[in-house]
Parts: structure tokens; sequence; C-alpha cells
């Protein structure tokens, strides 16, 4: 199972981050949508999971949770926007993975057992951050994360 995953868009769907979701068996999008448009367009693609980050205002903005949870070949995923915003313990409730967005910085690393992974930001660039995207890869049981950095001309 491929997920696509994708983060703070902030109104933004480059070409280049819907090109690299496509083949996506499923994709969370992380928070700080911007455009409730970009979220049709992600779930033109796949089945879409997504959480509501700080930048998503008014009545589109309310229906989406500010935490989910997809549960997929065996794994169970756990999404928020704001790692800090963290009120669970992801191993204890037996999460395979934390993915969550915010900071715009691309990250991946286990902790106790548990994936934490940010795909960084697909929106406008910021400082000189990359542009990027992620994929969750589980196969038997087993996540693995890779960061997709965009080719960009901005």
């Amino acid at each position: 199972m491929i997920i696509g995953v994708i983060s703070d868009t902030h109104g933004l769907l480059r070409p280049e981050a819907l090109a690299a979701l496509q083949g996506s068996h499923y994709i969370i999008h992380a928070g700080d949508v911007g455009d409730p448009r970009i979220l049709d367009a992600l779930a033109a693609v796949a089945p879409l999971t997504a959480v509501r980050g700080n930048v998503d205002h008014g009545a589109w903005a309310q229906k989406i949770p500010a935490t989910n949870i997809l549960e997929i070949g065996g794994v169970s995923i756990y999404v928020l926007h704001s790692l800090q915003e963290l009120d669970v313990k992801p191993e204890a409730a037996k999460f395979a993975a934390v993915v969550y967005g915010h900071s715009h910085v691309p990250k991946s690393e286990m902790r106790n057992g548990v994936l934490y992974f940010n795909p960084g930001s697909a929106g406008p660039r910021r400082f000189k951050l990359p542009v990027s995207v992620g994929r969750l890869i589980i196969e038997d049981g087993k996540i693995e994360a890779k960061i997709l950095l965009l080719e960009t001309d901005t």
C-alpha cells in the first residue's frame, strides 16, 4: 500500500506535488490546507484523510477534524497538524506512525518504535526550506517512509 503524504499547502497545490501523489492508494493531508478545492483535487486521486491546521478557518475548515486516524494494511496512523499538540502516547495506543506538519521541515524518525513523519511543506516556499511531499509504504504490517523533494521554479 502506498500512502501519499502532503502538508502545509497554504492554498497552493503545485502540479509537481499532485504528480508525486499519483499512484497513491490513500492520501493524508496533515493540515494548513488553505483552500477546500485542494482537498477535492486530492480526493480525486485517492481516498483522503485530512486534518485542520492553524491557517484553516471558515465553515469549510470546521468540517475537518483537528486529529484523524487512518487504519490501513494492518497499521494505525495518527494524524495531526502540530506535533506540539500530540495528546496521546502513540506507543501505548499501538500507533505505527504519527504524521504531522506545521514546521515545514521534512523529517522522518523512529521514537519508541513509532515512526514520526513530517512530509515538509508542499505549498509556497518558506525561507530556504525545500518543497516536498512524502510517501509511506506499508507492506506486511511494516511501514517505511520517504521524503520526496519536488523540483520547482519557485
